[in-house]
């Protein structure tokens, strides 16, 4: 059972279709979806307005302005699909579970987490700057 009403988080989930964003609705779509090939952002969608309200406009603008290009993006929202949820975050080694967060996994290996504080209190850009750098360095190291 869901937290929130679907009126209320539809928006929430559309900003990140929009950018290209696949929904993952059970556990076995996520563990499908990150056992891929390639690089995967997988983005926790949340409620939460100080925090949320910076993560989706900051990762659209990462995508759409910096040059970052993921074999894969999918999403899971936090109160909502909570299985899901619970399944995406066994892939974040033993991280403390925050909304929102994005990850960046290559071949179904986290290789970068951002934590709910990584997007509090900071702009979209400062947002997409962060990812950006983040994507950069898988790239090199990978």
């Amino acid at each position: 059972m869901s937290n929130y009403p679907e009126p209320m988080v539809a928006p929430m989930r559309e900003e990140l279709v929009q950018v290209g964003f696949r929904q993952l609705m059970t556990p076995a779509q996520v563990d499908e979806a990150l056992l891929q090939p390639g690089t995967t952002l997988l983005v926790v969608n949340s409620v939460c307005g100080c925090a949320a309200a910076g993560a989706r406009p900051g990762v659209t603008e990462a995508l759409r302005s910096r040059g970052l290009h993921f074999d894969h993006l999918v999403t899971v929202f936090a109160g909502v699909e909570k299985d899901a949820t619970a399944q995406a975050r066994e892939y974040f080694e033993g991280a403390m579970p925050t909304s929102p967060q994005a990850a960046i996994l290559r071949d179904g290996q986290l290789v970068h987490l951002m934590q709910r504080q990584d997007f509090l209190g900071h702009s979209p850009e400062e947002i997409a700057a962060t990812l950006s750098a983040a994507y950069r360095q898988t790239i090199t190291v990978g």
